[in-house]
């Protein structure tokens, strides 16, 4: 049996599952997968006290942004203000408590729970392990959920759209969100999932040394998709962290596909209905996702009709023919091109929380443009059918195990891992 000190010298890619033997990193680097080229492990400077300045100085960032205001509009003599926390307060009033839930949930209850949960990981604070590892399991679960950069794209692109109408004014806390959401990334960037595992607990010991370039599937191995151990296929659940799962994730393929039709039903509904009503001197006119890229686009604002128009139709559309594709290859009917396919993954997984844009936009609208009987804005059920579809796109994307891409590829004896600078 391997000792738990060289255990750590071995791991398995969680994308496309090979076996290979970490050599000593430098500092400042990072080691990628032979084969598939995904990052395994980095080695952070300070990692201390580089992450915990960035998350402490987010979290004092998110609170200058909240407490004061954040966009004025005026139109003929009318002005409006909003906060942060009054965008919410405007679509529960409106009767769309869904839209308010996402929007404090994915823009500020997630990000800010995560800074504090890696300050209380990176420092070694008086906790019990058991509460160590449900913080770091919910951490790297949750790390996709974030969208205040989302968000803040979603401003901009309101600016561009209300500065047909009147005058835009950025009040002093959109300078702290700017800083909050460059912080947070950064404070995300310089936490390393293995290092954090090997503060709560040590990695458990093999029972014979592994064969490297070999995926661990053919030589009875599986990594812990939580906290990247090494087990034996027949362990169930991992000693290190608890989190119980398979070699591969049961019934991946059906839950992927389920999510993606259903998906794919709501999509057509949420392009038909409206999703925002504007109302101008007493007259209502709902426009859907198309019908406002045509007005941006007939009004000159070419980028921003680009954006929308990629953000919430294209990038959608892609994503779903992207995710049936990706089951069709791993069902064994492709043409088994893995080094395409797992490209296709890694693009699905990352644009697909990017279709989130128009949401905040109509949030950011219905908030603001306020003005009584002259103009307002508030969103229509079409928004909440489209903030479903990006959310059952990105747990269909989830659902789906990557490692099923390269499970026919024939084995390489792909050995050591490339090293990068971060």
């Amino acid at each position: 049996m391997c000792s738990a000190e060289k255990t750590g010298a071995w791991m398995l890619c969680p994308q496309c599952d090979l076996m290979v033997r970490l050599p000593d990193i430098p500092v400042g680097s990072r080691a990628s997968c032979p084969r598939c080229h995904t990052t395994l492990t980095a080695n952070w400077y300070e990692p201390r006290k580089r992450p915990t300045g960035y998350a402490l100085a987010a979290l004092f960032m998110l609170l200058l942004a909240n407490l004061f205001p954040f966009i004025t509009m005026k139109v003929a003599g009318i002005s409006s203000q909003i906060t942060l926390m009054q965008i919410p307060q405007v679509m529960v009033s409106e009767d769309y408590s869904s839209l308010a839930t996402l929007f404090l949930l994915f823009v500020q209850g997630i990000p800010a729970f995560c800074m504090l949960t890696i300050i209380l990981l990176v420092n070694p604070a008086k906790m019990p392990t058991g509460l160590l590892r449900i913080l770091a399991r919910v951490l790297f679960q949750l790390r996709s959920w974030g969208m205040a950069e989302i968000f803040m794209a979603g401003v901009l692109v309101s600016f561009v759209k209300l500065m047909a109408y009147g005058d835009i004014g950025l009040q002093t806390s959109f300078w702290p969100w700017c800083l909050f959401c460059l912080l947070q990334l950064r404070a995300f960037q310089c936490v390393d999932r293995r290092w954090v595992w090997q503060q709560i607990a040590p990695m458990p010991a093999l029972r014979h040394p592994p064969e490297v370039g070999v995926s661990g599937l053919h030589q009875g191995c599986r990594s812990c998709p939580c906290c990247t151990a090494i087990l034996p296929v027949e362990q169930h659940q991992c000693s290190r962290c608890g989190v119980s799962a398979n070699a591969r994730r049961r019934h991946s393929l059906q839950w992927t596909l389920a999510l993606l039709l259903t998906s794919v039903m709501l999509y057509v509904p949420a392009n038909l209905m409206p999703i925002m009503v504007t109302e101008t001197l007493g007259n209502a006119y709902p426009s859907n996702i198309m019908a406002g890229v045509i007005l941006l686009w007939s009004d000159g604002s070419y980028p921003v009709a680009l954006v929308i128009f990629i953000a919430s139709i294209m990038v959608p559309t892609l994503k779903m023919l992207a995710i049936g594709w990706l089951c069709w290859d791993a069902s064994g009917r492709g043409r088994r091109d893995s080094h395409k396919m797992h490209l296709i993954y890694e693009v699905v997984e990352f644009v697909g929380r990017w279709s989130m844009i128009d949401v905040f936009v109509i949030a950011v609208l219905s908030s603001l443009v306020r003005m009584g009987q002259l103009m307002k804005v508030y969103p229509a059920w079409g928004a909440v059918l489209f903030a479903m579809v990006v959310i059952l796109t990105m747990i269909a994307a989830m659902a789906f195990d990557p490692r099923l891409i390269w499970d026919r590829v024939s084995e390489n004896k792909l050995k050591e891992p490339r090293l990068d600078g971060n």
